[in-house]
């Protein structure tokens, strides 16, 4: 259905998106949650997810309990809404984000993707074609599962990243200890294994010695660092939440 939109005209899709909201905001009207992205409350939040996490997704941005908990401490914690000029890379920017963070940011925010046409560049990021210390700050969110050689991703993010900068490289913590086997290459086996197809690694709470091992120093942001047990329940953050992976040199 997507796809079938973004062919449509310029002229067609504005009302479209009007109709949209309008039949968003009939259907979630309610105060009982709010999304910290944009702005907004409904009466819910929307399921989402493979296999499907109720009171995921804000109806109206589509931000997830991950992106939720990221705004929240990109507000709280750091300066990246201070209004200073900043050179911010933003792998596989998510969409609830980057008209926000474009807007923050101006001539200093730059999308990159491996394959998405609507990124500003096209990036492998195990071969980053930047100088040393480019960078102020990367934003690379559940990237490296997808990614074979994800030390060597590390390490150009590293390489790419001011002394001064700091970088957020979140992935979804999915087992006990991380797991990968590189025989593992047909879809239903990914999928198996992985819990997706496009996925070669599970990660563990060991994830965090990868991100050492090239340099970083890691401090591991969880929601109770953010929010209180009513603001949970308010933001959708109840349920076991994604940590915040934040990186420096």
């Amino acid at each position: 259905m997507k796809s079938l939109v973004s062919k449509l005209p310029e002229w067609l899709k504005k009302p479209l998106r009007y109709l949209r909201g309008v039949v968003i905001a009939a259907a979630f009207c309610g105060k009982k949650r709010f999304c910290p992205v944009c702005g907004k409350s409904s009466r819910r939040f929307r399921s989402f997810g493979i296999w499907p996490r109720e009171d995921a997704q804000c109806p109206h941005c589509g931000a997830l309990e991950r992106h939720r908990l990221l705004w929240l401490f990109l507000q709280k914690k750091v300066d990246f809404f201070d209004g200073q000029p900043k050179k911010v890379l933003h792998v596989a920017p998510e969409s609830c984000f980057e008209s926000r963070f474009r807007k923050q940011l101006g001539d200093g925010y730059l999308t990159a993707d491996l394959f998405r046409t609507r990124a500003m560049v096209k990036m492998d990021i195990v071969d980053i074609q930047y100088a040393d210390q480019s960078f102020d700050v990367i934003f690379c969110s559940h990237v490296l599962e997808h990614v074979v050689d994800d030390r060597r991703a590390m390490k150009e993010f590293f390489r790419v990243l001011k002394n001064t900068g700091w970088a957020i490289l979140n992935v979804p913590i999915t087992s006990v200890k991380t797991f990968e086997d590189s025989s593992v290459i047909e879809p239903d086996e990914r999928l198996r294994t992985y819990g997706q197809v496009d996925h070669v690694r599970r990660y563990g709470s060991d994830y965090v010695e990868r991100l050492l091992a090239t340099g970083f120093t890691v401090d591991i942001i969880k929601v109770d660092d953010l929010v209180d047990s009513h603001e949970k329940l308010r933001l959708g953050l109840s349920r076991a939440t994604d940590d915040i992976y934040y990186c420096t040199k």
